[in-house]
Parts: structure tokens; sequence; C-alpha cells
């Protein structure tokens, strides 16, 4: 007997911990548990919870049309896991490597719980994400700081098999073998009410395994080829959207690096700058793993003494900073739970540099609604912006004005989200402060919380630079 911990991997194709715990026991015991620390701590939230709802439900229809079922707890996780290996006389826990401080913490404390009672746990690596954390190690150090030299040797690291999704998974006390251990009892699948309080995001996507395949046979056939060209398009969304999938792991990061690399080696560039984007979610993880810390703490610090600015903070939150492409990117992750890329980059660095507020705030807002909200990536990429993090040029500033011209020239994205800007024509819409008086009223847009050159001088006086 085995128990499949499902954490981060919410999937049955290529999934190396719900394969290896077939392999080593006649039945399986596929186990999620609604982890209480995880509301305790103030990750549950409603968009996060609705996706994971549905890749429960997702999970476990799938294990049901294989012979199995999911089985779910609520609680403590090295409690319940615990318990219910011992209820089955499980002799091993399966699950997948995490690499933040919670996660690490978890598994110690699991480790510790079941050899005390005589039981195993299996750890496997390449579930979360392609190359293993620790895997690539610069010469005496114990992770890369800086992406390029880690792209390198991260792209010459042989990825272990895909792995095909199980036929079958066997459950003790079934009908075929009346004299096993009784079926384990399960609470009944969570709504995203029961994992969260709130409400969703209007316009969240759908979770699931089956909606995660579906999304990346789309991606394959249409998107990936024009990746290269159109990623930053923000009104075009040429995007993967696959990000959230990654997240809960109803997606394989192995699977999507492979299946880009085989395109790229037939000459997709799409396919080749979508394996550097795979590999910058790995860059993060491994730094994470590394150093904890810094999901809360300057990964390298600046000596900021940031600004408290409580106005401008809720204006920028609200999607009210009087910058269109500000705006239109806040407005865009409260209606669909995420948001394009590029527009990440220009929200964090207006927030971070151009009003000098501290990362943490806007990491906090982006993990309160983002449903690919991952610590890792959330956080690194956060202090990457603000200069406290890997970036290479710590001290550069995104100007909105400038990304607008180039990122959204029409003005498309910032009508989709800003509607009083509507009627706005041409590029004129990126700059309203601009229009004659009458016009601007008829708007109801606020003005800029503050000027660009003002924000500028400010931020390089804090730094130093001036």
């Amino acid at each position: 007997m085995s128990v499949v911990l499902f954490t981060s991997d919410l999937r049955l194709h290529d999934n190396p911990v719900l394969t290896a715990a077939l392999r080593s026991a006649p039945h399986v015991v596929p186990l999620f548990v609604v982890d209480s620390g995880i509301a305790a701590a103030g990750f549950a939230v409603p968009n996060r919870a609705a996706f994971l709802a549905d890749c429960l439900a997702a999970l476990d229809e799938g294990l049901r049309a294989r012979g199995g079922r999911l089985v779910v707890r609520s609680g403590e996780v090295v409690a319940e896991t615990c318990a219910l290996a011992a209820a089955t006389g499980a002799g091993e826990v399966h699950v997948a490597a995490g690499v933040s401080a919670y996660a690490l913490r978890r598994e110690e404390r699991l480790r510790s719980a079941l050899e005390a009672d005589g039981r195993q746990l299996r750890v496997h690596d390449a579930v979360v994400t392609a190359v293993p954390p620790g895997a690539v190690l610069p010469a005496g150090k114990d992770h890369y700081a800086v992406f390029t030299p880690y792209f390198r040797r991260w792209s010459a690291e042989p990825l272990r098999p895909v792995l095909p999704a199980p036929r079958s998974v066997r459950l003790p006390g079934t009908e075929s073998e009346p004299e096993s251990e009784p079926e384990p009892e399960s609470e009944p699948l969570p709504a995203a009410a029961a994992l969260a309080r709130g409400t969703a995001s209007p316009g969240l996507a759908r979770g699931g395994e089956a909606e995660g395949r579906r999304r990346l046979a789309a991606w394959r056939r249409g998107g990936l080829a024009r990746y290269a060209d159109r990623h930053d398009d923000l009104a075009g969304d040429a995007t993967s959207r696959l990000s959230p999938h990654l997240h809960f792991g109803s997606l394989s990061p192995v699977e999507l690096v492979a299946s880009a690399r085989e395109r790229a080696a037939g000459g997709c560039a799409g396919a080749e700058a979508f394996v550097r984007q795979l590999a910058w979610r790995d860059f993060h993880h491994q730094m994470l793993a590394a150093r904890p810390e810094a999901a809360r703490r300057d990964y390298r610090s600046r000596h900021d003494r940031w600004r408290e600015a409580p106005a401008e903070l809720a204006a920028w939150r609200s999607g009210l900073t009087g910058y269109p492409l500000v705006d239109a990117a806040m407005r865009q992750l409260a209606h669909e739970g995420w948001m394009h890329n590029r527009a990440r980059l220009i929200a964090a660095s207006f927030l971070t540099k151009t009003l000098y507020l501290d990362w943490r705030d806007g990491a906090r807002h982006f993990l309160d609604l983002l449903v690919d909200g991952d610590v890792a990536d959330n956080q690194l990429n956060w202090q990457w912006v603000a200069g406290t993090g890997s970036d290479t040029r710590p001290h550069r500033v995104l100007n909105p004005l400038a990304q607008a011209d180039r990122f959204d020239p029409d003005g498309a994205y910032v009508r989709r989200w800003v509607p009083e800007l509507a009627g706005v024509p041409g590029r004129a819409v990126h700059r309203p402060w601009r229009l004659p008086a009458r016009e601007r009223e008829r708007l109801d847009y606020p003005e800029p919380v503050v000027s660009l050159e003002e924000g500028l001088a400010r931020f390089r006086r804090a730094r130093g630079l001036t």
C-alpha cells in the first residue's frame, strides 16, 4: 500500500509521484489535504480556490475513470497524511518536492512523523519544475543569481522522460479484492466557497487537467509559432495563459519544455522563446529554494526607505492612477485574476520606481488576486522589477508612456479595460491629460497621481543616483 499526497501536481499525465507509487505497491490511495495552514497564512484566496476546486474535481474524475478516486481530508497536512497512512497500512507516502520555506518545513515534519511510525517518505523531483532546483549549480555556489548563465546550463540539462497517464489506479477495499484493507473514507470534494471566503473574479478561467490539456493543444496549433513576435503585444493577448495550470500542476513543466523543444528543433522561433520563459520559472524556483527568505526580504538590498502613501497605493490597486496603461493592467487583474506578463512588469515598475512604494505591498496584492500566484515567480519577479532581485540593471525604470507607445500603439488594450477612455482617439488615449479641459471633464478619469519626471527624480535621489 502507498499513499500519493497530491500538492502542486494535480494531474495524471506525466506525474512521477503517482507513477512511482503505482510501481511500488499494488494499491494506491490518492490523497489531497485541504491545508488549514494555507488559510491561516492568508494564501487561501477566492481566485485560486475556484481554480483549485476545478482541478480537484477533474483529478477525481480522471482517477474514477481508472478505477480509483481522490480521497479528501481537511486539516493539518502532516497529521492527516500520517493518520491515513496508518489506517490503510501504507508503507510509503509519495510527494512532489517543493521549494518554498513552507513546503520544505512541511516535508521535513512529514518525514520525521512517518519515520517515527515505521513508514517512509518518498520525495520526487522534476514534478513542479522541469529541472529540479540544485540540479545545475555554478562553481562554489548554491544557486545561480543571474539568468543568462543559468539558462545555458539549464538548456544542456537532460529532461527526464515524459510519463503516460496510468491505465488503472486500484484503491484498497475494491469489490475485486474484498479481503484487502477497507476503502478509506473521504470528505466530499470541496467547492470554491469552502476553500476561501469571498467571490472570485468574474472573468476567471476554468481549471483542471482536461481544460489545461485543451488549452495546451490549442496553443501548440496556433499561438506557439507566433510567440516570439507577439508575446509582448498587450491587445493581441498572444501569451499561452498556461501559467495557472503550471502553478497547480494540472500541466507538467517537463512535458511543456519537451514539446516546445521538439518544435524549436524544427526551426520554430516561437518555441525557442517559449522555452526561455519556462526556464525563467525554473530560475526563480531555484533561487527561492536556496534563499527561502527572499519571499519576504530583499534578495539584494538597495537600502531603500520606501514611502508610505496609502492613497497612492489604493489608487494603484484600484486602477485609478491616471496612467491608462497601468490602470488597464490593474483592472484586467481584478476582472480575470490574471494579467499579461508585459503589463505585470509595467504595473510593478510604476509602483516601486515611479511611486517608490514597497515591492511587498504590490506582491501581496498580486497574490491576493492572481490565479497563478506562485510565491517563487511572484515574489522574485517583483524583486527583479524593484531592483532588489536578480536584475543586472537594478535601477531601470519602465516609462508607462513609452511602454504604451511600443506595446499598445493604437490603445486597444487600454480601451478594453478603461472604458472611460473608449472614445479617445489614437495614442491620445495614453495621455488624456493633454486633451482640452472640456473633454477631460467629460471623461470622468483621474489626473495622474504624480508626474513621471517627479517620480523619476525622487527614485534617483532615493537610490543615490544623483
